[in-house]
């Protein structure tokens, strides 16, 4: 396994991408490609793969994030390591808080890309919500592991009620979105980002409990 990228937007650089896609095939990944890729036949369209350096089946935290960007298919992968604004917020925000790479899954509400090819960003409509919700059992089920899911803006904070029907004692951390658009509002929005994966990285490390969460359990992104 190459060494962990050190700054942000590290699969820029085509080498760095190259030497990524070179890992596609571990086996702590693979259940979850499997996952992807039969979600992407169902949907007919693209799913990005999750990051051979982060945690795959072997998680103890899920970071839910929205949808895969327009840009996602430069890489192929869901990733804190993407050439974009929201990947680089988030690669910073995840080291401060101090939590292993290897302890994380990211992945998206809606898991496939539902931009058309050169459109801009968009939020998911209700419907395609609603067709994604069948897949977060399946993502659970090879997480076995999970200690704490982070849900990452109003979005995907919309599937609290899923993950608690799921799996009931696994808590769950409401976080704003990373994106810079809303980041840069307001300096308390990055804070709760902070606050947020301090509880999760607490949590990882076995200092609270279900009890003892505290504002990043509740906040609204």
């Amino acid at each position: 396994m190459p060494a962990e990228p050190q700054a942000p937007k590290s699969l820029a650089d085509p080498d760095a991408l190259a030497a990524r896609r070179a890992l596609i095939e571990a086996p702590h990944i693979a259940p979850i490609r499997a996952l992807a890729a039969r979600i992407a036949a169902e949907r007919g369209a693209p799913v990005p793969a999750p990051d051979p350096l982060d945690g795959g089946v072997g998680a103890r935290m899920l970071l839910l994030l929205e949808t895969p960007g327009p840009a996602v298919l430069r890489t192929g992968f869901v990733t804190r390591d993407s050439a974009n604004g929201t990947a680089a917020n988030l690669f910073g925000f995840l080291a401060g808080a101090g939590i292993a790479r290897s302890d994380t899954l990211i992945w998206n509400a809606v898991p496939w890309l539902i931009h058309a090819e050169g459109a801009r960003n968009r939020a998911p409509r209700r419907a395609e919500a609603a067709a994604a919700v069948p897949y977060l059992a399946p993502l659970l089920d090879l997480l076995p592991r999970l200690a704490v899911a982070v849900l990452a803006g109003r979005f995907a904070g919309e599937a609290a009620p899923a993950f608690a029907a799921l799996r009931p004692d696994l808590p769950v951390i409401r976080i704003p979105h990373p994106s810079p658009t809303y980041v840069c509002t307001s300096p308390e929005v990055a804070a709760r980002i902070r606050r947020g994966l301090s509880e999760a990285a607490a949590l990882l490390q076995g200092q609270v409990g279900l009890g003892n969460l505290t504002e990043g359990s509740s906040a609204q992104g």
